[in-house]
């Protein structure tokens, strides 16, 4: 595969986001700039800068969502004070700038740069929550192959390396930082008619989600 045509897979997490690549026969995970191989989803904006990841986080001495919740045209955006000036961004933009941050921590790493990429979302998303997840990767410049359930991903990954045992079940335990999803997953033998993993979405229970777009207590 030419490193053009390399695509990243990306986790855009409640809580924090990561992103890997599928090169010399395994994932590897992409350390940040910071050194860590996970990235807060925070988004700051101060008079001078825009922050992103831990940069914002570490802005601990600043209150909860320093920031307004406005109407435009009936959808929701967030107002707040980058500059010297007032603007309003949606949820596609916020989260186009995680993934932005996504997006150049491959590029670093590989050494060219990355346009294809999949996107882990959560399994209760919707047609439009997928979509908006999409769009934000457009405006990133992405080229989102497609989104994939969080905890398909993990069950994809556990059995990359398993090699074939035979049919078993797998309990995924998906513990994330706004929902916790346990699917049950049946491994199979890989063969032109079935993958390797089968998915069996069950009830996702869901936490109180909480928008991450500013510093929150350390």
């Amino acid at each position: 595969m030419a490193p053009k045509d390399v695509a990243i897979g990306i986790d855009l997490g409640t809580t924090y986001s990561c992103v890997g690549v599928f090169q010399h026969g395994k994932v590897e995970i992409i350390v940040n700039d910071q050194g860590n191989r996970t990235t807060p989803s925070y988004v700051a904006f101060t008079d001078t800068e825009r922050l992103i990841g831990d940069a914002a986080k570490n802005q601990s001495d600043m209150k909860h969502w320093p920031f307004q919740v406005v109407s435009d045209c009936g959808k929701p955006k967030v107002k707040v004070e980058y500059k010297g000036e007032e603007k309003t961004f949606s949820p596609e933009e916020i989260s186009s700038m995680i993934l932005l941050k996504m997006k150049e921590t491959a590029e670093a790493y590989l050494g060219h740069p990355v346009r294809n990429a999949v996107i882990a979302v959560p399994a209760y998303f919707n047609d439009s929550q997928r979509q908006a997840t999409k769009d934000a990767g457009v405006i990133t410049g992405l080229n989102v192959l497609r989104n994939v359930n969080e905890p398909t991903a993990a069950a994809i990954a556990y059995g990359l390396d398993k090699g074939s045992r035979g049919e078993y079940n797998v309990l995924i335990f998906d513990l994330g930082g706004g929902t916790i999803q346990t699917p049950l997953t049946v491994k199979t033998p890989p063969t032109a008619q079935t993958p390797l993993v089968q998915y069996r979405p069950p009830p996702t229970i869901k936490t109180p989600p909480t928008l991450q777009t500013t510093p929150s207590d350390p």
